[in-house]
C-alpha cells in the first residue's frame, strides 16, 4: 500500500509547478537596450519619445520598441545587435545634450503577466555580464574640517546663552581655540562648553598676551562615528545615484574604514559612471545681504567681506544672471537634516522639499527666524561633479563645483525644525532633491583609486563556460546514479533535474545576483544533493538484504536515512550560513548559494523522491525492487 500522505504529494506538486513557473524567466534572453533619465531641470514625456524615434530612423538605427516609463525611457534593440547598442547610445548623447543621461542597458524579455507575479530572470554579476569596478576613497577630512566649524558656532551660541565675554572662537591647529578676557570667564567657559558641547575635549590652553584661552577638540570616538557615518551616507547616496544609469543589480559595499567598491554590471561607459558617481548634492541656507547692491558688486568685482556673490538659477531679462549677495555664515546646512520629502507647495503649487532638522539646526533656525522675520532668506542648491581632463597628454582630475540660489523668499513668521524650500524645476528635481538629502547630505568627497572595466565578451564566455561547467556535472551525476541504481537512480536524477529548477527559481525570486562564484556553488550544490539519495538506497539494500519486504525496505530506507541526512546537512547549513555572514563579495555570493542549494536539495532528495517513489511502487505487490545489481528480485513479496 502507499503510505506516503496525499497532502506532501501536492504539496510537492505546487512547489514544483510554482519551481518551474518561477525558474522559467531564465531561459529569456535579454535584449540590448537604451536608458534615457532626465537630469535637472528636463522631463521625460511623449516629446522625447518622438524626439528618440525620430533621431534613430533618421540614423536608420533599428529598433523594436520605445517604451515610456516612470522617470525613464527605454529603447528596446534587436537581440545581438551590440554594435547598434554602441551607436544608439553616441547618437542619441549627441542629440539629446546634456539635459539626459543616456547609458546602454539590457531589457528583460519576460511576459508582462509573469514579471507581475515576481517571476523574472536571475540578475548577473559583473563577471558574467560586464560592466564596471570602482574603488573608491572617501576623504573624510573636509568633513570633519566641517564638523569644527559647526562646533565652533555652538560654543559661541553657548557662550552667548550663559552670558560669558569672549574675544574669539577659530580653528586653530590641534583643534579649536576659544579666547577670554579673564580667567573666571575661562573657568565658566569651561564648564559651559563641556555640558553644552559634550563632542568636544576641552582644556586650559596657554595664556596669550592678556587673553586666556582654551583648547577644544573633537574627540577620538566622535570622530571615528563621524567617519563611519559619512562612509555609510556615501554608500547610501551612491545607491541613489547609479539608479540615474539604469543598473539594474549594483553592489556596494563598504571595504575598510574609508573605502566603497562599487560594481556596475552592464555599464561600459566609465566616464559617465565617474560622473555620476562622484557628483554630490546638498542645500545651504543664508541670510541675503539687503545693504549691498548685488548688481554692482558682480559689475565691479568687489563683494562686501562676510558676503558671498551667487546666482539665481533662473535667469533674468534679456537672458542674463541674475546676481545675488549672501551672507557667508551658513545658517543651516544639509547635514543637519535629518529627514527630507518631495511635496508639492500648498499655496503655489509648486514642487518643493519639506525638511526636517535635528535639534542643532532647528536651534540655529529658530534664533536666525525670530530675529529676522519679513526679511529674505536664500536656499543655496550645492552640486559637485568629477572631472577628467587632458593636460599636456596626461589626464588631471578635478571638481566641479555648481552653487545656485534656488529661492529666496521673505520669512513669513518663526519656525525652527520643519520648512519647505521651494524654487525648485520640476516635481522630479524636488524628488531627486529630498532623495539625495535623505541618503546623506554630508556626503564627504569621494576619490577613485581604481578602476577596471570587464567586456561583455568576456562576461559571455563566463556564461558559455559557466552554463557547460553545470551541464557536466549535472550530466556526471545522472549517469551515475542511473547506471548504479537503477530505477531508483531514475528517481534520484528526476529530484535532482528538479532541485536545480528550484533553485534557480529561489535565487530568481529573490534577487540573488548569479557571479562565477555562484555558478560554482550550484555545481557544488548538484553534487552533495545527490549525496542523500546515495544514503536512501543504501538503506533500502541494507532492508532487503535483511529480509523485508519491498516496500517496508522503502518506508525503513526513508526514515533511517533522514536522521543522516538532516545531521550532514546542517552541518553545511552552518558552513554556508558563516560564508554568508561573513563574507563579502564573491564569498558571499558563494554561500549565499550554498546555502539555497542545500534547502532544496533537502527537499528534492528526500520528500520529490520519497513522492515519485510511492507513485511508482504504491498500490501493488511487489516481488522486487529495481535498485541496483543482484537487488532486483529481492525481498518478500
Amino acid at each position: 500500500m502507499n503510505d506516503f500522505p496525499r497532502w506532501k504529494s501536492v504539496l510537492v506538486i505546487v512547489v514544483l509547478a510554482l519551481g518551474v513557473l518561477y525558474g522559467v524567466p531564465n531561459l529569456f534572453v535579454q535584449q540590448p537596450a537604451v536608458q534615457v533619465v532626465a537630469n535637472r531641470g528636463a522631463t521625460v514625456d511623449e516629446a522625447l519619445k518622438e524626439r528618440v524615434q525620430g533621431e534613430l530612423e533618421k540614423r536608420k538605427i533599428a529598433f523594436d520598441a520605445i517604451e515610456l516609463t516612470a522617470g525613464h525611457l527605454l529603447v528596446r534593440l534587436p537581440v545581438g545587435a551590440s554594435e547598434e547598442q554602441t551607436k544608439a547610445v553616441e547618437d542619441l548623447k549627441q542629440s539629446l545634450g546634456d539635459q539626459y543621461t543616456v547609458a546602454p542597458n539590457l531589457a528583460s524579455t519576460v511576459p508582462g503577466w509573469m514579471r507581475a507575479i515576481g517571476a523574472r530572470e536571475m540578475p548577473k554579476g559583473l563577471d558574467l555580464q560586464g560592466g564596471v569596478h570602482f574603488l573608491m576613497e572617501v576623504d573624510d577630512k573636509e568633513v570633519i574640517e566641517k564638523q569644527y566649524q559647526r562646533y565652533a558656532d555652538d560654543i559661541r551660541s553657548v557662550l552667548r546663552d550663559k552670558n560669558i565675554r569672549y574675544q574669539s572662537v577659530g580653528r586653530g591647529p590641534q583643534g579649536l581655540v576659544v579666547q577670554l578676557r579673564s580667567a573666571e570667564d575661562r573657568d565658566a567657559a569651561l564648564s559651559a562648553i563641556r555640558i553644552g558641547v559634550p563632542d568636544l575635549s576641552v582644556s586650559n590652553g596657554a595664556q596669550v598676551g592678556e587673553a586666556y584661552t582654551l583648547n577644544g577638540s573633537v574627540k577620538p570616538e566622535k570622530i571615528r562615528e563621524i567617519a563611519l557615518n559619512t562612509v555609510r551616507q556615501n554608500q547610501a547616496t551612491l545607491a541613489n545615484r547609479i539608479n540615474a544609469l539604469g543598473v539594474a543589480e549594483p553592489l556596494i559595499q563598504q571595504q575598510g574604514d574609508s573605502r566603497i567598491a562599487v560594481e556596475l554590471p552592464g555599464v561600459q561607459d566609465t566616464a559617465e559612471a565617474k560622473k555620476i558617481l562622484g557628483a554630490t548634492a546638498t542645500l545651504e541656507y543664508h541670510a541675503v545681504d539687503e545693504n549691498a547692491n548685488a548688481l554692482e558688486a558682480a559689475k565691479g568685482g568687489i563683494v562686501p567681506p562676510d558676503d558671498k556673490l551667487y546666482y539665481r538659477r533662473e535667469l533674468g531679462p534679456g537672458g542674463q544672471k541674475v546676481p545675488v549677495l549672501l551672507k557667508k555664515k551658513i545658517i543651516v546646512s544639509g547635514d543637519e537634516m535629518v529627514d527630507a520629502s518631495s511635496a508639492p507647495d500648498p499655496q503655489t503649487g509648486t514642487p518643493a522639499v519639506s525638511v526636517s532638522l535635528n535639534a542643532v539646526g532647528g536651534r540655529k533656525m529658530l534664533e536666525f527666524t525670530s530675529q529676522n522675520v519679513g526679511k529674505p532668506m536664500a536656499v543655496v542648491y550645492i552640486e559637485r561633479t568629477p572631472e577628467t581632463k587632458i593636460v599636456d597628454g596626461k589626464e588631471v582630475r578635478s571638481t566641479k563645483v555648481t552653487e545656485e540660489v534656488i529661492s529666496v523668499a521673505n520669512i513669513r513668521g518663526v519656525f525652527s525644525n520643519k520648512f519647505s524650500t521651494t524654487g525648485l524645476g520640476s516635481n522630479k528635481e524636488a524628488s531627486d532633491l529630498a532623495l539625495m538629502l535623505r541618503s546623506g547630505s554630508l556626503a564627504a568627497p569621494v576619490d577613485i583609486v581604481e578602476e577596471r572595466v570587464i567586456g561583455p565578451s568576456l562576461g559571455a564566455d563566463n556564461i558559455k563556460k559557466g552554463v557547460f561547467a553545470v551541464l557536466i556535472g549535472l550530466g556526471a551525476v545522472l549517469v551515475f546514479m542511473a547506471l548504479y541504481y537503477w530505477v531508483f537512480g531514475l528517481i534520484a536524477d528526476i529530484a535532482l533535474f528538479f532541485n536545480l529548477v528550484l533553485l534557480l527559481a529561489i535565487m530568481s525570486a529573490i534577487g540573488v545576483t548569479l557571479t562565477m562564484p555562484g555558478i560554482a556553488g550550484i555545481v557544488l550544490t548538484l553534487g552533495m544533493a545527490i549525496d542523500a539519495n546515495v544514503l536512501i538506497c543504501e538503506r533500502v539494500r541494507e532492508e532487503l538484504r535483511n529480509g523485508s519486504t519491498p516496500l517496508a525496505s522503502i518506508r525503513a530506507g526513508y526514515d533511517k536515512a533522514w536522521a543522516t541526512i538532516l545531521d550532514a546537512n546542517v552541518t553545511h547549513l552552518l558552513a554556508a550560513l558563516a560564508l554568508m555572514t561573513l563574507g563579502s563579495g564573491a564569498i558571499r555570493g558563494f554561500g549565499v548559494t550554498l546555502f539555497i542549494g542545500i534547502l532544496t536539495s533537502m527537499f528534492t532528495s528526500v520528500t520529490v523522491t520519497h513522492a515519485i517513489t510511492s507513485f511508482v511502487h504504491g498500490g501493488r505487490k511487489l516481488k522486487g525492487l529495481s535498485i541496483g545489481s543482484g537487488y532486483s528480485n529481492a525481498g518478500a513479496a
